[in-house]
């Protein structure tokens, strides 16, 4: 899963509230199903089980943002530098969307062990890569496991986990996304500089052997399920499977930049304009104000922070010098960073407070931003990287959650599973869009020397910001649309 996939999940599934087991939009067991708990000692297994999976997912997303400039270098790649970073982006849409609707029909034992099998494929595929092509291919295959590897855990807390008990869970579920950034960048740098970038890829492989068999016993307690994926639910998956492709078409398209791209972008872009409406509120695409406009808002703040979060470390160690850990640890900065701006947000109770989070937020990313891309400068410090990530990771934390508060509380219960979707796949979408976008442009400039493509990525990465800033502060306003829902 990549950097901003373990972002995109950490804030959106950790700040969902509780939701019925009767409630329609929930995806998980019946009620029957919710009051069937296990053993002590088995509650506890789930618990180390899940919190050391998510910790390995984390850690492989921050790991391989930081040594993709290595890989690139050594596999001759810069051209897929993008496609790499952001192909687990579009699988992950996908798979989110496949993984729910499985989840619905069969239960989650089938999902999980499906991820438990493609994710650590995914990672062999990657770390014994002889090209850049099979190690985007192994870091989408790796996407597609990540994504569904998250429901089906939720899934097993509401089937396993009493009640009481299930908000601890989810706050280490949080945690686990986090601890990664503390120490990933420094093992990451030991194990490409000492060892290969490969077992970077490998040794997380293996981790994940030792994981999965500790699910193996939890899931015989998990009833199955025998029902067929109802049409919307196959709509929903069909829909996303369609917008994902086009997106990965997008990647690779700017990428290449031959004859046939043209065609091929014209082609994506009508796929999408039939899929998003499927996927996304109406009025999303033009910031309509209320939900409409806070699910815009976190497509755009998941493009700009992807945008960087991706080229920088390709600046820091390609034209800079920097070591891997070096530039890890500017990754690390920003992750931690987003953490405080979450503790602070949480405290803000008032409305009006609320409401101010959700602009400053987006312009406190743009300001970030604006100062990292200071570093891509003729003779500018490069340490200008990590004051920049600092304060754009405060800016993302703050606006995150409270764009998913802001949305749940303006659409009615019913609705909740259908704007908690919307707003996943907003964030998958966003990212991958702006990898895509920025990937093109810096691919166009690469070749006339110096920084000046770094430069170009990260003013986009600002203006995409900037426009976040608008989405925020329309997502406070009253919508036409709140009494009759999505």
């Amino acid at each position: 899963m990549s950097g901003g996939g373990r972002h995109i999940r950490a804030r959106q599934m950790s700040t969902r509230p509780p939701r019925r087991s009767d409630d329609p939009g929930m995806t998980g067991p019946s009620a029957a199903q919710r009051r069937t708990t296990a053993p002590p000692d088995l509650v506890r297994l789930l618990l180390v089980a899940s919190v050391a999976l998510i910790t390995l997912v984390a850690f492989e997303a921050l790991a391989a943002s930081a040594a993709l400039p290595e890989v690139s270098a050594e596999l001759d790649g810069l051209r897929l530098y993008p496609v790499a970073a952001g192909a687990p982006l579009a699988a992950q849409l996908v798979a989110t969307a496949v993984a729910g609707a499985w989840a619905d029909a069969r239960g989650p034992r089938p999902v999980l062990l499906l991820g438990l099998a493609v994710f650590p494929l995914g990672l062999v595929l990657a770390g014994t890569a002889p090209t850049m092509e099979v190690l985007a291919l192994g870091r989408a295959v790796q996407g597609l496991g990540g994504g569904l590897l998250i429901v089906p855990l939720y899934v097993l807390v509401g089937a396993i986990v009493p009640a009481a008990r299930q908000p601890s869970f989810f706050a280490w579920f949080s945690a686990a996304w986090v601890l990664p950034a503390l120490g990933g960048p420094a093992v990451t740098g030991l194990v490409v500089e000492h060892a290969s970038w490969r077992w970077v890829f490998l040794g997380a492989a293996a981790l994940m052997v030792l994981v999965s068999l500790a699910f193996l016993p939890l899931l015989r307690h998990v009833p199955g399920r025998s029902a067929a994926p109802g049409g919307p639910v196959r709509s929903l998956a069909l829909s996303a499977t369609g917008a994902g492709a086009a997106v990965a078409l997008l990647q690779v398209a700017g990428s290449a930049q031959a004859s046939w791209t043209i065609p091929a972008v014209v082609g994506a872009v009508v796929v999408l304009a039939v899929c998003l409406p499927r996927l996304l509120p109406p009025g999303t695409v033009r910031l309509e104000a209320g939900v409409p406009a806070a699910v815009a808002c976190r497509a755009l703040l998941n493009a700009a922070f992807m945008t960087t979060q991706t080229f920088v470390p390709l600046l820091l160690v390609r034209e800079r010098g920097w070591s891997v850990a070096e530039a890890g640890f500017v990754l690390a900065a920003a992750s931690v960073t987003w953490a405080g701006g979450a503790f602070v947000q949480g405290r803000v109770g008032s409305e009006r407070g609320r409401r101010v989070l959700t602009w400053l937020g987006p312009l406190l990313l743009a300001a970030g931003t604006l100062i990292t891309a200071g570093a891509a400068l003729p003779g500018a410090s490069p340490w200008l990287t990590v004051p920049g990530a600092a304060v754009a990771g405060i800016g993302i934390g703050m606006v995150y959650p409270a764009l998913t508060v802001l949305a749940l509380t303006r659409t009615p219960a019913a609705q909740h599973g259908e704007v908690s979707a919307a707003l996943q796949v907003s964030d998958s979408l966003g990212a991958a869009l702006g990898l895509a976008a920025s990937g093109a442009l810096v691919l166009a400039l690469i070749d006339t020397g110096g920084t000046l493509a770094y430069l170009a990525g990260l003013l986009l990465a600002t203006a995409v910001a900037l426009l976040a800033v608008l989405a925020g502060a329309r997502a406070t306003t009253p919508s036409p649309r709140r009494d009759s829902g999505l």
